[in-house]
């Protein structure tokens, strides 16, 4: 995976084999993808790389994170709960999405079009990192680590496949992360977890 911002732009994410080709999905929607960064940092948000992507933070919290897929782009928000989302232009990301946090673009065109109203949603979500303001924490039958949570808001696939797991399976990988001390071996471990996951196992399963 990518651990350079350049370089999600130039030759992609990183993931899979399509990296540094024509066939990436980077390169389909490289213009679009070049508006929606123009657009985070004209709002005076901090650019980095997380999960072998653009992500974009304000007062120390991830605030969006671009990703792009063969069919689209899109700008995901963090704390979707949040958004009181006027234009009506969020949608969930999958059937298993508790919230309606993503601005999905089909057309390269779409963001220098929308630029309004995406800069006023950044604004709003901006506005409550800065005051500190989160949403309420949602009870699941599994509570998952944070590092987890935010690998599953910028990996679609990977969050369908967490999600369609048996609660057995799931604690196992709450439970093999949760004994990890380090934040970036958390990390670490999810990415290595990802194939396992999208397989249906669980943690201990080979």
């Amino acid at each position: 995976m990518i651990s350079d911002i350049e370089t999600y732009f130039v030759q992609g994410c990183g993931r899979c084999e399509r990296f540094a080709t024509s066939d990436c999905s980077t390169r389909q929607w490289n213009q679009g993808l070049k508006d929606l960064r123009k657009i985070c940092l004209d709002s005076q948000l901090v650019e980095t790389v997380k999960w072998a992507h653009p992500c974009y933070m304000h007062g120390g919290r991830n605030i969006v994170i671009l990703g792009a897929s063969r069919n689209d782009f899109r700008m995901s928000f963090f704390d979707a709960a949040l958004m009181k989302d006027p234009e009506g232009i969020l949608e969930k990301q999958g059937a298993n999405t508790l919230h309606a946090d993503m601005i999905r673009f089909t057309k390269n065109s779409q963001p220098a079009e929308m630029r309004p109203a995406i800069m006023s949603y950044l604004e709003e979500a901006m506005s409550y990192a800065a005051a500190g303001i989160k949403p309420p924490k949602v009870q699941r039958n599994v509570e998952l680590p944070d590092e987890l949570l935010e690998a599953l808001q910028s990996d679609p696939v990977l969050a369908e496949a967490f999600h369609r797991l048996t609660p057995g399976r799931q604690r196992s990988y709450v439970i093999n992360l949760n004994s990890a001390k380090k934040p970036e071996t958390r990390v670490s471990r999810i990415m290595k977890f990802r194939p396992r996951i999208i397989a249906g196992k669980g943690a201990n399963e080979y």
